[in-house]
């Protein structure tokens, strides 16, 4: 699975060839199509093991405590740290966008055990803000994607232009929850917390 990954991830889904694939096991073609009787079982199967599910995202929303402000803060640096600094999450994601047509299954399924989960938890821990009356009952209830998608911009960021133009991206994470929590936190959570509004 490791070497389809990497082949996949150098040529694509239609470039890959599975001698290649086999060569970097250190086995014969054969071999592999014992196994998977065709590329694309063999590229389904890889993607389903390499794929990172969030469906225990939830779990760790428990594990976190404090004010609601703290407990975003380390929400969003998981986030990042699981969808944009770690290679194979953003390798799936170039493979859901580029084979997604050829796969609309995976598609589905990617979506089902990684996005979906990690927008579920974004709400779950918004509405629970704005019950302990720290958060505002913003758009971000209603649509968690507004606060996640720099993340998936990113994401995008490094897919494109890494080694072009490459970011800051603590500057980037820092002024994204910055950016967050000036427009979620009441007003009386920020002066409380640096005697003044626009504290984070």
């Amino acid at each position: 699975m490791d070497a389809a990954f990497e082949e996949f991830v150098a040529h694509g889904y239609v470039a890959t060839r599975v001698e290649d694939i086999a060569a970097r096991v250190g086995v014969t073609k054969g071999t592999v199509y014992f196994y998977f009787e065709t590329k694309e079982v063999l590229f389904e199967a890889m993607f389903k093991h390499m794929a990172v599910p969030f469906t225990d995202i939830r779990a760790q929303l428990k594990t976190l405590t404090g004010p609601y402000a703290d407990r975003i803060k380390a929400f969003f640096n998981f986030f990042y740290e699981r969808i944009v600094l770690d290679r194979r999450s953003r390798e799936m994601l170039r493979f859901i966008i580029s084979e997604g047509s050829r796969f609309p299954h995976v598609v589905d399924r990617h979506y089902e055990e990684t996005i979906a989960p990690m927008f579920d938890a974004a709400r779950e821990l918004f509405e629970e803000g704005v019950a302990a009356g720290e958060l505002r009952a913003s758009a971000a209830l209603q649509i968690p994607e507004l606060t996640l998608s720099p993340a998936i911009m990113l994401s995008f960021w490094y897919m494109l232009f890494a080694d072009r133009k490459p970011r800051d991206v603590k500057a980037f994470i820092d002024g994204h929850i910055d950016l967050l929590l000036n427009g979620m936190v009441t007003r009386a959570e920020c002066t409380t917390k640096e005697g003044s509004q626009g504290a984070y």
